[in-house]
């Protein structure tokens, strides 16, 4: 598999989900965003590895 997106844009759209309320569960998010959750475990080792990078930057 490879990446459609990069690093920052996967975090910013994490970021982006967490300001708008969105619910950050990897099942929600495999329903409603697909391609981010596919680009985020190509990047991180799992979804929640993602969601604490972008909270820390």
């Amino acid at each position: 598999m490879e990446a459609n997106m990069s690093v920052v844009d996967v975090v910013s759209q994490i970021q982006q989900l967490k300001q708008s309320g969105d619910t950050l569960s990897k099942k929600k998010i495999k329903q409603s965003h697909p391609e981010l959750l596919q680009n985020a475990l190509y990047y991180f080792p799992s979804w929640e590895h993602a969601i604490q990078s972008s909270e820390s930057l």
